[in-house]
């Protein structure tokens, strides 16, 4: 099958027709597609990528003007189908005498293994043996069609954990997270990808053939095995690390850390166990290798926000996918962030908000699609997928959301530590005795109701923010009253929630009541919260300011 020429991508037309079709064919005018239709969630976010990263490869716009023309006037479906059969060659999946699509060049040697190897939350060897696969199972998964076998190597390839010994993680470390800019509105399928293609003046020109310095897999892959002295990389061999010099920038799209080859048959019919169909050449095994491509340096995916080092002595972090998913105290971060804060939003991000938003002309166009696994190396514990607002702000606007929107979330992380401590001091007479992994996931139970149960009230407040004037400097009193009085009253409710509902024998009132005191005191000496509650009264006289304190009821 080649991933270019054949119609295997699963999708829904605007008729409501499911159908499968060629990339090139997303920008077909008659009965249009708007939406990818994977059978998994995890596959979904790999798809989009996919095509992103062809259109970003074979048609990527000069510069902002011809992106808003092709924005306003998409291609016709035959001058895409050309730009991408350029690299076709690039694109088989099964190559028995040459490249093969995301697998390695050259791998007579291998450990073989079954095809859900390359499932992301398949139980690893180590659960098998020790009979902890609870949630999924070992042989649930023994066959895919070819086309869910692609889409499984693409997710695995680019979102790659630490896999043991020698089997290296993604480009953009292991479970990254990602983040495109989606419209709110239902458009097509072209539009949707359109707004996360970067111009070529951002990035790269687009490329008329297939090279091994953009697609990995076109030559013998950069073995990087290695050996460790006094704690000190050194390379041996061939084995060399993969630099972003060493690489075209397009690379960022394609990363091949692992080494895999799938075995494929012509007489194996079957039902793939993804997605139902039936298939003539069923996918059940696989071939994998170790010291594959070793990604070191500054690597900056334009799809993912990164943390960069103050001193500039580490390469950048990717954000990744974190128990408890995304929410508002990531609004920053995943949106407004520029490098020169610690913390960078994705490109996409960042070019759709600086420019892109206001020429579409509607501000409140799209939200910003975050995804990714929480991965604890090899192990995938959840699967987080959340959506966050954008604006089209200018300077002035954007540096006033960065400084009145973060005193409000810095304000409710330091209440939301405050309410985690004196919950266990309620709960516990010695609680620096207890032990953390004793009492993690309910604490941050705690703590995730707390971000929940206040994102509505965030956002309401950050839309009024959003529409004052860039050279208003100083935001309204009341918005910092109305937070902090109901982070104040979130956190005495979730406490006593917490601490109240245990039967009656259970409880020591005489503790809690300690703890609920405390956790006034906190609050009310906390510096940011001190810094609200200047704010909140600036606006009022000596004779009518007043405190937003909450008094114990």
């Amino acid at each position: 099958m080649n991933l270019i020429r054949d119609a295997w991508l699963p999708v829904i037309r605007a008729s409501g027709k499911k159908d499968k079709i060629a990339p090139w064919q997303i920008a077909e005018r008659v009965d249009p597609v708007i939406e990818v239709n994977a059978p998994r969630p995890d596959f979904q976010g790999a798809l989009y990528q996919f095509l992103i990263g062809l259109l970003q490869t074979c048609y990527a716009p000069a510069d902002h003007d011809e992106w808003l023309d092709l924005w306003e006037n998409p291609p016709a479906e035959d001058m895409l189908q050309a730009k991408f059969t350029n690299v076709a060659s690039a694109f088989e999946l099964d190559d028995p005498t040459g490249p093969a699509f995301m697998q390695d060049f050259n791998l007579p040697k291998g450990e073989m293994r079954n095809i859900a190897t390359l499932l992301m939350d398949f139980p690893g060897d180590k659960t098998i043996v020790d009979n902890l696969d609870h949630f999924v199972k070992r042989g649930s998964v023994a066959k895919m069609c070819p086309a869910c076998a692609a889409m499984a190597l693409f997710t695995l390839q680019i979102n790659a954990p630490a896999g043991g010994n020698g089997h290296r993680v993604g480009l953009r470390g292991g479970g990254p997270l990602t983040t495109l800019v989606k419209p709110t509105e239902d458009l097509d399928l072209w539009s949707k990808l359109w707004l996360n293609v970067l111009n070529a003046e951002d990035i790269a020109d687009s490329i008329e053939k297939p090279t091994a310095d953009v697609f990995p897999w076109m030559g013998p892959t950069r073995v990087s095995t290695q050996k460790v002295v006094n704690k000190i990389k050194h390379y041996i061999g061939e084995g060399v690390p993969t630099t972003p010099a060493d690489a075209h920038p397009l690379q960022h799209y394609w990363g091949m850390p692992r080494r895999i080859r799938i075995l494929s048959r012509a007489d194996a019919i079957g039902k793939c166990n993804l997605c139902g169909d039936d298939s003539a050449n069923v996918v059940s095994d696989c071939r994998t290798g170790t010291w594959g491509v070793d990604y070191v340096g500054a690597w900056v995916h334009p799809l993912t926000p990164y943390r960069f080092d103050a001193n500039k002595e580490k390469p950048p972090l990717s954000f990744k996918g974190q128990e408890g998913g995304v929410g508002y105290r990531d609004w920053i971060a995943l949106v407004l962030a520029h490098s020169d804060k610690g913390e960078c939003a994705a490109k996409c991000a960042r070019v759709y908000m600086d420019q892109r938003a206001r020429d579409i002309g509607d501000q409140r166009f799209a939200r910003l699609w975050c995804f990714g696994y929480d991965m604890n190396k090899m192990q995938a514990r959840c699967w987080y997928d959340h959506t966050l607002p954008l604006f089209g702000l200018d300077e002035t606007q954007r540096e006033n959301v960065l400084s009145w929107a973060g005193e409000l979330i810095d304000a409710a992380g330091d209440i939301a530590k405050t309410l985690q401590t004196q919950v266990k001091s309620a709960w516990f007479s010695r609680p620096g005795d207890v032990k953390t992994d004793d009492v993690r996931g309910v604490l941050r139970g705690v703590v995730k109701e707390f971000w929940q149960q206040s994102e509505p009230v965030f956002y309401n407040l950050l839309e009024r923010l959003i529409g004052l004037p860039g050279n208003q400097r100083l935001a309204p009193p009341d918005i910092y009253d109305t937070w902090v009085r109901m982070i104040q009253a979130l956190a005495y409710s979730l406490f006593d929630i917490w601490t109240l509902e245990a039967p009656a024998e259970d409880l020591d009132m005489k503790r809690i009541i300690a703890a609920r005191l405390s956790l006034t005191k906190k609050m009310n000496h906390s510096g940011q919260m001190k810094t609200l509650f200047a704010k909140a009264n600036s606006g009022k006289g000596v004779e009518n300011a007043t405190s937003t304190t909450l008094p114990l009821p």
